[in-house]
């Protein structure tokens, strides 16, 4: 992310492929919106009551993927390697338009859309961004697994684990600083299963479009896709990418340190409604600075509009 102030696409930007869980055929336009407006997904495939927004509170399913729904039920479902490229690359407002109920997996990883919005170009505007700001810790646990978020001064930590009694996978863990590293592999990084859970999956009517061209396959000992891994912490850098775009259904950019183990959309999820439910936990920092780049944000940059 270049700029503080908001930023659009400047062209159109349209993606098809076929829907992981699905299996259908999508189309996806993405197109500029004005400061403001947010991220809206439209489905063209309906007329009426067609907007959806993804907000961490319209999220109704976390099962393998996150799915955000209107209150009129109609539903756009595995947003998140979406929702992590847009984050990525500081896109505050796109209209999102889709013919179908599920996000294309495209390569399974965020590359393809970076790739494609990049080319695109930006259109920044003379509007100051806003960011949340992260006042005490918040923690969210299911058994043994549990995911936290608490103060930071000026950046976006995630430090994540994840553990696999399976061999290839194991016990992988990566930190990264989100507005100063280079998370190309972050964003490069391929959705998995294991060969076993495959028959499990699809008998839930999940994974209709899954193929070794959109999913890292793990049997045994043994890594099905031929090229193999594209970077050594894969699977867990997979999963980075996925709490990033599910950090973004809070409609901000945040300042605060995340850890996590064992987590995932749902943990993720659970933990933004914990967060929001109490104003005392947040502050919304808007940025008055035009063209700074993140990593010299300073304290006398940021002013409290909560």
């Amino acid at each position: 992310m270049s700029y503080l102030t908001q930023k659009t696409i400047k062209t159109p930007v349209s993606f098809n492929g076929v829907a992981l869980h699905n299996g259908l055929n999508v189309n996806v336009t993405l197109k500029s919106a004005k400061p403001n407006e947010g991220i809206v997904f439209k489905r063209v495939d309906l007329k009426n009551n067609n907007l959806i927004y993804p907000n961490f509170l319209n999220v109704t399913n976390t099962s393998l993927n996150t799915t955000i729904e209107n209150e009129h039920g109609v539903k756009v479902s595995t947003i998140e390697h979406l929702m992590g490229a847009l984050f990525g690359l500081g896109i505050d407002n796109v209209l999102v338009e889709i013919d179908n109920e599920e996000v294309p997996i495209l390569d399974g990883s965020a590359k393809n859309f970076i790739e494609k919005i990049i080319s695109s170009g930006f259109e920044v505007s003379e509007e100051p961004i806003k960011i949340i700001k992260i006042n005490q810790r918040i923690e969210y646990s299911d058994g043994k697994r549990f995911i936290s978020i608490e103060p930071s001064k000026l950046s976006l930590d995630i430090d994540f684990e994840l553990k696999f009694k399976n061999e290839i996978i194991g016990n992988q863990r990566n930190k990264v600083k989100v507005y100063e590293d280079d998370l190309t592999d972050v964003y490069n990084s391929r959705t998995f299963c294991l060969f076993e859970d495959i028959e499990f999956i699809k008998k839930n009517g999940l994974a209709k479009g899954g193929s070794l061209d959109n999913a890292i396959v793990v049997k045994d000992k043994e890594i099905l896709n031929k090229d193999g891994l594209r970077n050594d912490k894969e699977f867990v850098n997979h999963k980075i990418l996925d709490c990033i775009g599910d950090l973004y259904t809070s409609g901000y950019r945040i300042i605060g340190n995340v850890q996590c183990s064992q987590g995932g959309h749902y943990l993720t999820n659970q933990l933004l409604r914990k967060v929001f439910v109490d104003k005392n936990n947040f502050s919304i920092i808007e940025i008055r600075e035009k063209n700074l780049p993140h990593t010299l944000i300073n304290r006398n940059l940021l002013r409290s509009i909560a």
